[in-house]
């Protein structure tokens, strides 16, 4: 089960928080969303780790997980959960402590960018902190919707993969897990949307790292 992994993989204090962010907070106890910002330091890191690969060594091997996922079968390394739920689809990339709380921020952002290069434009990007008495839950959101598009084939709108959402959760700001989901439209206007599947595949499969690239890992772990 989902839930029995994501409580397995944290501490025992988190399992109020699983609870609540699957069954959904008070509404006393929500917190405002705030607009999500990098400082200048960060954006020059995530360029160099953008531009020396560091991403290759995560990318391909998330990949491989989910589908070790889909088809029961249990392998080692990178852990990944499958979400299917009121019509959305997708994953969750549980955080190792081999990745490093750096890159899996930088993992998180490249999500985005990998999206965007497929049609997409950024809605919104924003932060929620909300304090518990234990602990204190951060979720960093990039929310993606299709640029408007005509489908040749069918003359209604391209809806490619449908409103892509991409979540980095946090608590008392280490990282948990990185959420990634595709919510497709069901209007007639516009046309079937491809599946998860194939977003994953667009977005995730990628060469494994070069020597250089895995070395390159170490540096932006922080």
């Amino acid at each position: 089960m989902f839930l029995e992994g994501i409580i397995l993989w944290f501490f025992p204090p988190l399992l109020r928080f699983i609870q609540q962010l699957f069954g959904g907070a008070p509404a006393s106890q929500q917190a405002e969303w705030q607009p999500l910002a990098r400082t200048k330091a960060q954006q020059l890191a995530y360029a160099r780790w953008v531009e020396q690969r560091v991403y290759l060594n995560w990318m391909g091997p998330f990949f491989k997980a989910y589908h070790f996922q889909k088809t029961n079968v249990r392998g080692r390394g990178l852990r990944v959960q499958l979400l299917c739920e009121c019509g959305r689809q997708g994953a969750v990339f549980l955080y190792d402590p081999s990745i490093g709380p750096g890159n899996f921020r930088h993992l998180f952002d490249f999500i985005r960018d990998r999206v965007l290069a497929l049609g997409y434009r950024l809605s919104t990007s924003d932060q929620r902190r909300l304090p518990h008495p234990a602990y204190t839950e951060i979720i960093e959101k990039h929310f993606l919707k299709p640029a408007p598009g005509d489908c040749p084939q069918t003359g209604r709108c391209n809806q490619r993969f449908g409103n892509v959402t991409v979540d980095l959760v946090s608590i008392n700001n280490q990282p948990g897990f990185i959420r990634f989901v595709s919510n497709p439209y069901h209007d007639s206007i516009f046309a079937p949307a491809h599946t998860f599947d194939e977003l994953l595949d667009a977005v995730f499969n990628l060469p494994a790292p070069s020597p250089a690239e895995q070395a390159s890992a170490k540096v932006f772990a922080k």
